[in-house]
């Protein structure tokens, strides 16, 4: 082959890309969709309005004793599929640790279903001082919140139900507490 026309082949063909630029292209693209996701979940209806599907679960605590969803019922119910290997579920806990102890006498229950090991859930609870439930949901709890519009599968994903068991809210990603705070408000005094 002359060097004319080893030099047009070149051309032509694209450039390889090594691994790390495909690893970075990829987890650029990964977060772009997430920070999407983020906004759509959180300006749009969610894929169901009724939360019989999480209203009806049973799911062990971090102690192994089963623990009903339906003994919220009647509650403004703040529920938060996280897992103890996810930095942002991490990251915004402690806000909720906060929320519960300042708004619980208000009627709402903080409920976390926690995609992980019982006994990670039980350490990183006293790390932070958890005080509200954390369920063990396994893997099986992205499959639940897919139904209730994680379309990414990703986490942390909360929901949060009326007092009459109404989705009234479908969060992919950190959840902002001044948005947070604005719903529960809006949910008590309509209840």
């Amino acid at each position: 082959m002359s060097e004319d026309a080893l030099d047009a082949s070149r051309a032509e063909a694209p450039p390889r890309r090594s691994r790390r630029a495909w690893l970075v292209g990829g987890i650029a693209l990964a977060a772009l969709a997430l920070g999407a996701g983020t906004a759509w979940y959180h300006s749009r209806p969610t894929a169901t309005t009724d939360g019989a599907a999480i209203l009806g679960l049973v799911l062990p605590d971090a102690d192994g004793r089963q623990q009903a969803m339906a003994q919220w019922r009647g509650k403004v119910l703040v529920v938060n599929f996280w897992a103890t290997w996810c930095a942002p579920c991490r990251e915004e806990m402690p806000q909720f640790v906060r929320m519960q102890s300042r708004d619980a006498g208000k009627g709402v229950q903080f409920v976390g279903i926690a995609v992980d090991d019982a006994a990670k859930v039980r350490d990183f609870a006293r790390e932070i001082g958890l005080n509200y439930p954390s369920l063990i949901g396994g893997f099986g709890a992205i499959e639940l919140s897919k139904s209730l519009g994680n379309q990414l599968s990703a986490l942390p994903f909360t929901v949060v139900l009326d007092r009459d068991g109404r989705v009234a809210l479908s969060h992919l990603g950190p959840l902002k507490s001044a948005d947070l705070d604005h719903l529960l408000g809006r949910l008590l005094a309509n209840g």
